[in-house]
């Protein structure tokens, strides 16, 4: 009999297809002084999403704040959206960032690590991406993730052959 077990249960996990990349958590937020509102559900099938994860007093945010709006402003016209979650941070704090940086992206407020935690952030930066299907295929904690972003975005806006 657990000859007969054993063989059913290796049977079906070689039966079993591939597993896709994990789904992204849905979540929606208000952009900070902005009329606009972000739903992740409303960009699945339809766009690529950046999801940042920042702050005000990190300082490798800052310093890749600039050449983060300049791949919002290159790949927003090819379907992706940006989106900046300040965690742990005040509305005034993250004021003062974008006066400062001037941010060509979307930015929002996570103070409490509400969406943060649903997505693994341990610290800023950390940047996921999320394809059109809703599924997660880059998480990137620290700096850096800007040089990664054009080849993982090029290749998610790439039709499968």
């Amino acid at each position: 009999m657990t000859r007969l077990l054993t063989g059913l249960a290796l049977a079906l996990l070689l039966a079993t297809p591939a597993s896709a990349a994990p789904a992204a958590p849905g979540f929606k937020v208000k952009q900070l002084d902005g009329p606009r509102s972000f739903d992740l559900r409303e960009m699945v099938g339809k766009k690529v999403v950046v999801l940042r994860f920042q702050a005000s007093y990190c300082k490798p945010c800052a310093k890749e704040s600039a050449a983060l709006s300049r791949l919002t402003q290159r790949y927003a016209p090819r379907g992706v959206e940006v989106l900046a979650l300040h965690v742990q941070d005040t509305a005034a704090d993250v004021r003062r960032f974008m006066k400062a940086q001037k941010p060509g992206y979307t930015i929002a407020l996570d103070p409490k690590l509400v969406i943060g935690n649903r997505y693994g952030a341990k610290g800023t930066p950390y940047t996921v991406v999320i394809d059109r299907k809703g599924e997660i295929i880059l998480r990137h904690a620290g700096e850096g993730a800007i040089t990664r972003l054009p080849k993982v975005l090029d290749d998610a806006l790439t039709p499968p052959r």
